[in-house]
């Protein structure tokens, strides 16, 4: 079996490559050449703890596997990463192990990427400001990926600590040049033409009624029951939008809504559709969301591009 480090990993994929992968991968599903299975949800012995398992297949491809992604608060105590997350391959004509991933970087770059990719074909062309709620690690590759689609020119980070929002956007400035600075929510929101909410949050960040008309909103934080960053009552004014719709009902941000009666799956429309011709934005106006709860085959297709650049540099081990 092939295995490729997380150093490996983190070197041979770029962001704009990723956000084309991700893209080839969601019209692939868009056009039922690709499957996604059940996720299992799981803990370890310790409170707190939690791990998921999502697999799926890319039949163009011949891609199949699993990626386990887990959440262990109490790493950060031991100076390790409290997420971590691995890909396993398995070889399409046997079944047995192909390769073994270390994909937590990876799984950061894919999870932006497809926000990336509703935020291509959602948003204003001509939007030029960010609200960004969330100052953690991945708020950052989401700023990365929106910045490959649009022209970002000023955002606004909201987060509960200021402290943390304010040090965020002193990188943002230091890091990009771009204008950047801490807000409060209600100011992020209706000065914002993005939204891209990247939280833990299990109730919503802002009032739906703040919401201006033309904003796109990327919901990325909500990927397990009870987790939960829009009001629902965002939901009646706005176009809805998903990797996975009936994912979005159960685990995602739609959870939520799904529950009060608001919103069932004729109401959500797979962004994979919208890239083979389903309607997407179809008016300036227009409020849409975009509800990532992650998918397997995000993972099949990075890891994917990514034992094949390592492959070819060299760089995989044999284990």
């Amino acid at each position: 079996m092939r295995f490729v480090s997380e150093d490996v990993a983190s070197s041979v994929v770029s962001m704009a490559e990723a956000i084309e992968v991700i893209e080839r991968m969601f019209r692939e599903y868009g056009r039922d050449e690709a499957e996604v299975f059940p996720v299992a949800q799981g803990h370890g012995p310790d409170a707190g703890t939690s791990f998921s398992i999502k697999s799926g297949l890319i039949r163009t491809s011949r891609a199949v596997g699993l990626k386990v992604g887990s959440y262990w608060p109490q790493n950060r105590l031991r100076g390790l990463p409290a997420h971590a997350s691995t890909t396993l391959l398995l070889d399409p004509d046997t079944g047995y192990p192909l390769a073994l991933v270390a994909a937590s970087h990876l799984t950061c770059l894919r999870t932006a990427a497809s926000d990336a990719v509703a935020v291509r074909h959602l948003s204003r062309q001509d939007s030029r400001t960010l609200a960004l709620f969330g100052a953690g690690h991945q708020a950052w590759f989401e700023l990365l990926a929106v910045r490959e689609v649009r022209p970002i020119e000023a955002v606004l980070v909201a987060n509960r600590s200021p402290k943390a929002a304010e040090d965020f956007a002193r990188r943002i400035k230091a890091e990009l040049g771009l204008e950047a600075r801490f807000a409060d929510s209600r100011e992020a929101v209706q000065a914002a033409d993005i939204i891209v909410t990247v939280t833990a949050a299990r109730e919503a960040l802002f009032e739906a009624s703040l919401v201006r008309p033309g904003t796109h909103v990327s919901a990325m934080g909500a990927d397990a029951p009870g987790k939960q960053e829009l009001d629902p009552a965002l939901m009646a004014r706005a176009s809805l939008f998903a990797d996975v719709v009936r994912q979005s009902l159960g685990i995602g941000e739609y959870e939520a809504a799904h529950r009060a009666g608001l919103v069932d799956a004729q109401n959500v429309t797979a962004i994979g559709a919208v890239l083979n011709g389903a309607p997407g934005r179809t008016s300036p106006q227009q409020i849409t969301v975009y509800d990532s709860s992650g998918m397997a085959l995000q993972d099949m297709a990075i890891c994917s591009l990514a034992l094949a650049k390592a492959s070819e540099a060299g760089l995989v081990r044999t284990v």
